[in-house]
Formats: C-alpha cells, structure tokens, sequence
C-alpha cells in the first residue's frame, strides 16, 4: 500500500492516481499522509470540493478584474491550479458523471482551457458494497487500494527467484491482462510505466513484472486464469531407414498469444484481494450505485439545485446574476460607444437563467400475499424489507406502503409513510391465512400508487405472490376465474404506466411470471428470499 503511495509521489500524472477504498479514519489518513509526505516540498496537493462547478474546477472568466479592465481577463481552475501535483476526491463513489467525465478529459490531455493540469488523481471510495467509483474514471488510474480492515502495513512482498531468462515486459505484462480477463488497455499500459519506475535506471526483470502485476493488474482482475492443459507427450524417434520430411519454413499466426511465465502468473494470482477472489469464484459482479433526480424541470418550477445555466427569459426561471456578468463582460468595451453613459450595459441575449435539479421522491408499494400456509414467511419477509427500505428514508426521501391481499379481499395495511415508528406499528399485528384474491390485491395496489402518482411523487409497485389465484373479485372461489380476473387486473397496471417488479415466492413460477408478462413488469424469483435481499433486489431493480 505505502510502495504504490511512494511510486505515485515520483510521477503523479504518468500513473494516473490511485482509488482508495476505506472510511474516513486514521488508516487512510495516514496512507494520504504518506503520499503527501513522499512528495517533493512545495507540490500542489488540492481537495475537490462537493458540487463544483465547471468554471470553478476548468477555469473561465474573473469576473472582478474583467470588469475593473474592460478586458477579458481568465482565472485559473482547480485542475490547473494543481499541474503537478494531486486532487484528492471525498466521496467519489458520488462523484456526478459531468465532473467525472470532466475529470477524465483532463487526464487524458494534460490540459484543462488551454493551461497545463498534469495532475494525479486520489479517489477515495467511501461507498457501501454496492457502490463504486465510475470505472473510465478509475481505469485511468494506476492503483487500487483497499484499506478496510487493514490493522499495519503488509509485510513485504516475495520476489521470484528463477534461472530463467528474463521475459519482455510489455509482452509478459499484456499476456496477464488477457490472463486475468483485462479488457482495458490502460491496464498493462499502467503496469509498463510501474514496472519501469521500479527498475529505475536498470532492465526491467522479473521482480519488477511480478511486483508491477500485483500492484496495477490484480485489483482489476475479472476472471481467474485457466488451469494449464496438459503438454503432450513427446513422440518416439523415427527409425533411421525412414524417409525425412523436407524441412517446412517456419510461420508466425499473427492470432498466437504470449502466454504468461508460470511462476509470474502465480505470484500475480497471489495477490488478488479475497473479496475479489470471492465474487470471482461466485461468478458475482459489483453494482455501482444509481442517481435519481430530474434536470432542467419545467419553468414554472423554482425550486431544486442549481447544476448549471442557460440561455432564458428570466421571467420563465431563477436569473443566474453572475453567469449572467460574465457573458457580457468580454463586450462592455465594445458596448461602451457614443452617449452610453452606464458602467455595465447588458443586453437580452447575455441573460442566463439555472438550471435546477430537483429530487424525485418515489413511493414504493408492496403488494403481499398474505394467504395460505407460506404467509407468515412472506410476511416477515415483507415486514424486514419495509423497515430495511424505511431505515433509509431519510437519505432518499422515499416513502413505503403496504398492501396485504388475503381470503376475499384487500386491505391497505399501511398508507405511504418515511415514520419508521408508524410502519412498525402497523406491521406489527398483520394477520395472514386463507384464499388468494390475486385481482383485488393488484387493483388495491394500482389505486394507491394512482393516488401517490398524484400527489407528484413517482410510485413503484411490488408484487409478492406464488400467482396461483383461487379467490375472484366478488369473494367466490374458482382457479380459472380468479386466474383470469388476475391477468385483467396486472394488465391494467400496465395500461397505467406504472413501473413493477413481481417477486416470486412459489417454487414453480409459471404462475407468477405469466403475471409478471402482463403487468411488463420486472420478475424477480426469491422462493426463499430473507429481508436483506428483497430489499436489495427492490433497490437494484426500482
């Protein structure tokens, strides 16, 4: 960990940066502390502020001095601020795709508006397990750093001893890229510059590869190398009185890949952090964490974060004053002819008014079968769910209801709520038993997120259920009526324009997913689902 913070001090902008994966704390205080420490006396070291803008982190016009001088006069941004030294990113994982994107541009060119920004990049990822950075932003950096959990320094890493002749570096380095299920290019191209900063003066070796490999490639690992097939036997010598083949000129398939020097391979697959190598071995994969919200809402709308501006009528929108001054500033000399008397003349075509960002708030309604004998585990199931998505209310602004469906009818257990108190309360005597009105359970969910749906929020349905209906809606019993009356019902839902997922808690799932099918609704079959994983799945999918 300390190695790649001393690499990345001797050149910031070739190695890209480092992602840094830990809470705040002193373990990652004292890596950066490292870093900071291994750089040379005066080296620009900025922190990214939450929310900047683009004027702010490229560059643009100062406004103060471009009025005092009648001239367009530039101002530097933070990234040009920083030409040699490093930006340190809190919060990355939250980091907005703009400013990623922003970001990953200026890395690319070295430049941002015209002025050098050679700089290097420390995000630090403060995110849950379910949230990560934006990979083309941490592609381009060189390291990978996990700090969770870490108690002291690893101890050193063993170097291969080997009589074998020294392999091509860019050759072997590429060759477990491909190995190790690497797309990217930067990749090997990072583990290239490490290894040649390792050497130093000297020939890249084998020590270098390995240690190269383990710092750039096995954090990026996707896949575990396959097992080397066997070499075949070699062949008995012809005898001597048999014809000689005529010796063939010798081909090169331009498809043939360099396969990667054994001991090298092991000691890079030995580096792989455990938590990788699990999700590996399960075939699992990273999620990164979604943003909602809506940009540039209607103009009579007033209210929201600004995230930018435009053009506009201020009538129609929130003026932005200073975007406003700073497009007419480069033209006052112009501006400033015959009787002109005033000391900013601005013009309608310099007005420029926010753009604003406002949260959507979703309520999401549960629709339980709460009928026949799997009801009391469907139930709990539910309960822990509602409270698990409630417990995160306060951060989301979203609210929860829940619909129960059981003997001849439906009843609405609990109304759209962020109370975690209310929902327990009334969670906590929901009874469960008898026959399955599949319809009116769908129709009592369809009319409150109507009902939420007019109110401006945006509703999302989920729908627990096996799907094997027997009860209609007039409270009779009967497979194929209720059966149909069910699709009726998850058809309408879907007439409605209303966003679904179905869970399916029956072991068989032709039922549930034919209504899934109608509703065009997500379908999701958890037949044995705990409360921490419907409540992820519901995440994930709304």
């Amino acid at each position: 960990m300390h190695r790649a913070a001393r690499l990345l001090a001797a050149d910031p902008h070739g190695l890209g940066g480092a992602v840094v994966r830990a809470p705040p704390g002193p373990e990652r205080e004292r890596w950066l502390e490292t870093l900071r420490s291994a750089l040379p006396s005066g080296t620009p070291w900025r922190r990214l502020p939450p929310g900047i803008g683009d004027e702010s982190l490229l560059g643009g016009l100062d406004l103060a001095a471009t009025l005092a001088a009648g001239r367009p006069i530039a101002r530097a941004g933070l990234l040009a601020e920083a030409d040699g030294g490093i930006v340190v990113v809190p919060m990355a994982e939250r980091l907005p795709a703009g400013t990623a994107s922003r970001l990953a541009a200026a890395l690319d060119a070295g430049t941002a508006v015209d002025r050098p920004a050679r700089f290097g990049l420390i995000l630090l990822d403060e995110g849950e397990a379910d949230e990560t950075v934006a990979e083309a932003l941490a592609d381009r950096l060189a390291f990978r750093i996990d700090l969770n959990g870490l108690a002291e320094p690893p101890p050193a890493e063993p170097e291969p001893v080997s009589d074998a002749p020294e392999p091509d570096p860019v050759g072997s380095l590429c060759a477990l890229a491909e190995a190790f299920g690497i797309a990217s290019l930067r990749g090997p191209i990072l583990a290239v510059r490490v290894a040649r900063a390792l050497a130093g003066d000297g020939p890249i070796g084998r020590a270098e590869i390995v240690a190269a490999g383990r710092l750039v490639l096995a954090p990026r690992a996707t896949r575990l190398p396959a097992p080397e097939e066997p070499r075949p036997e070699t062949a008995e010598a012809p005898p001597a009185d048999a014809p000689q083949e005529q010796p063939r000129a010798e081909t090169t398939d331009p498809s043939a890949a360099e396969t990667p020097d054994d001991v090298v391979l092991e000691a890079v697959r030995a580096a792989i952090p455990p938590n990788l190598l699990d999700q590996l071995l399960a075939g699992g994969r990273r999620l990164t964490a979604a943003k909602s919200g809506r940009v540039g809402q209607a103009a009579a709308a007033r209210t929201g974060r600004p995230v930018g501006c435009r053009r506009g009528d201020p009538r129609r929108g929130r003026l932005d004053l200073l975007a406003t001054l700073r497009t007419a500033a480069p033209w006052q000399a112009l501006r400033r002819t015959g009787e002109e008397t005033r000391r900013i003349v601005v013009r309608r075509d310099d007005l420029r008014i926010r753009i604003l960002k406002q949260r959507t708030e979703t309520t999401t309604v549960f629709c339980v079968d709460a009928s026949g004998s799997a009801a009391l585990e469907r139930l709990a199931e539910a309960k822990g769910a509602v409270e698990l998505l409630l417990a995160e209310a306060y951060v989301r602004r979203d609210r929860v209801a829940l619909v129960a469906f059981r003997g001849t009818g439906a009843e609405l257990v609990l109304p759209p709520t962020r109370s975690l108190t209310r929902a327990k309360r009334g969670l906590s005597g929901l009874p469960g038993g008898g026959g399955t009105p599949l319809a009116a359970g769908i129709d009592a969910a369809v009319a409150v997120a109507l009902g939420v749906r007019r109110g401006g929020s945006r509703p999302a349905i989920v729908l627990l259920t096996d799907g094997r209906a027997n009860v209609a809606r007039s409270g009779e019993g009967g497979r194929a009526r209720a059966g149909a009356e069910a699709l009726q019902a998850a058809r309408t839902l879907r007439a409605a324009g209303l966003a679904a997922l179905v869970v399916d808690t029956g072991t068989r799932g032709e039922d549930a997913r034919a209504v899934a099918d109608a509703m065009g609704a997500r379908y999701l079959k958890l037949p044995r689902a705990e409360a921490g994983q419907l409540s992820a799945a519901v995440r994930a999918a709304l």
